[in-house]
């Protein structure tokens, strides 16, 4: 009876048998590896659950002692708060205002610095305290003469020992200019020649100009005032009708006819310490002295070539105002000599346009004579219109 029974399967064979069993094996693999990566995944989230959990606990405690100390805090700050606010606001108003302020007195100093002062209610002019014209700054003042003079309106703006008669050294070639050109119908082009007459025997100072040179008569008042040559001077006083003895002669009768009562000359040059006169009276000399067009070039040229006939030499002005240009001048002159000190007139040109007179005798440097200039400038450019 065993053997007539039929396998369930009837004729399958037993490669299909096989291969029906690797298969079902396969299922269960894979069945068994899903459940198990279902179960961890489940274990994972669970333990973050927990963690969430465990810290959100935390910060609540945290969040809930940190807005106590915050409302303890609050209430201590909400006390004060008006008044440190106050304070605050106080302190922040004081720098403001104070800016407010310096930035005020900043314009009106920068103003008042570049914008020439207005002329006081009297309606003369003067020297103000705040252009530096004060006690302390005067008391800089090297030279021991000075006189300051407005030309447009005859105002005296500064004075120091105005009228004391004092040496004036080469400030004399002024005069000698004026009553040198005063000849009529002059050939400026003919030509003088230096002599030993022309020598200084009284000081023995040293000229370029030996004997024997020969200049133009131009080119001799273009020297004598520019650079203070004492032969070139020299020989203009002797090429005068009369010779050098009258032409001192109408030296001294020009200055009385300018009203220079106390100024005497003894030589053409200045090197006499008998060439005297005051700050004051100088101030007349400068003004007769700007009426000639001569003058005024000659005495401002900064440089020049001039042929002596056998050769040629530089000439430069005397004046280191002029010649680097420090102040605005339509005639100028210096001079030195131990007697007298270091002088300097001007006619100086306030904005350019303003004639304002100044003289000054008797310092105990060029440089301090100079400095007085830069001084008096920078008074008369501040405090005038």
């Amino acid at each position: 009876m065993l053997s007539t029974l039929r396998p369930p399967y009837g004729h399958a064979t037993p490669l299909f048998l096989s291969l029906l069993r690797r298969a079902g094996a396969v299922a269960r693999l894979m069945m068994c590896s899903l459940l198990v990566l279902m179960l961890a995944t489940l274990a994972g989230k669970f333990s973050e659950a927990q963690a969430a959990g465990s810290s959100a606990g935390k910060h609540r405690s945290a969040a809930t002692g940190a807005k106590g100390r915050k409302r303890t805090v609050r209430k201590k700050a909400s006390a004060d708060k008006p008044a440190r606010t106050a304070r605050s606001r106080r302190a922040l108003r004081r720098p403001a205002a104070a800016a407010a302020v310096a930035g005020t007195a900043a314009t009106a100093a920068t103003a008042a610095a570049a914008t020439p002062a207005s002329p006081p209610a009297s309606g003369k002019p003067e020297l103000l305290a705040r252009c530096g014209f004060t006690e302390a700054s005067r008391r800089h003042i090297f030279s021991r003469g000075v006189y300051v003079l407005d030309e447009q309106t005859g105002t005296p703006l500064f004075e120091r020992n105005a009228d004391t008669v004092a040496p004036i050294a080469s400030v004399t070639k002024l005069m000698t200019a004026i009553v040198w050109l005063d000849q009529k119908q002059l050939a400026m082009g003919n030509r003088l020649e230096v002599t030993e007459d022309d020598l200084d025997t009284l000081k023995f100072t040293h000229s370029r100009l030996g004997v024997g040179a020969s200049l133009s008569r131009a080119d001799m008042l273009h020297i004598a005032l520019m650079s203070s040559e004492n032969r070139a001077a020299a020989a203009l006083s002797r090429d005068y009708p009369g010779g050098r003895p009258a032409f001192i002669a109408a030296m001294n009768a020009r200055a009385q006819a300018l009203g220079m009562s106390h100024t005497h000359f003894e030589n053409a040059t200045g090197l006499s310490p008998e060439n005297v006169s005051t700050p004051r009276e100088l101030a007349a000399l400068v003004q007769a002295a700007n009426r000639y067009q001569l003058i005024r070039n000659d005495s401002l040229d900064k440089q020049k070539m001039i042929n002596i006939g056998r050769g040629q030499l530089q000439y430069i002005n005397s004046n280191r105002l002029i010649r680097y240009g420090q102040v605005n001048a339509s005639v100028q002159k210096t001079g030195f000599i131990n007697e007298s000190g270091h002088n300097m007139v001007l006619r100086m040109l306030v904005h350019d346009r303003r004639p304002v007179i100044v003289t000054m005798l008797g310092s105990g440097s060029a440089d301090g004579s100079r400095l007085d200039g830069v001084r008096i400038a920078k008074w008369l450019n501040c405090s005038l219109n």
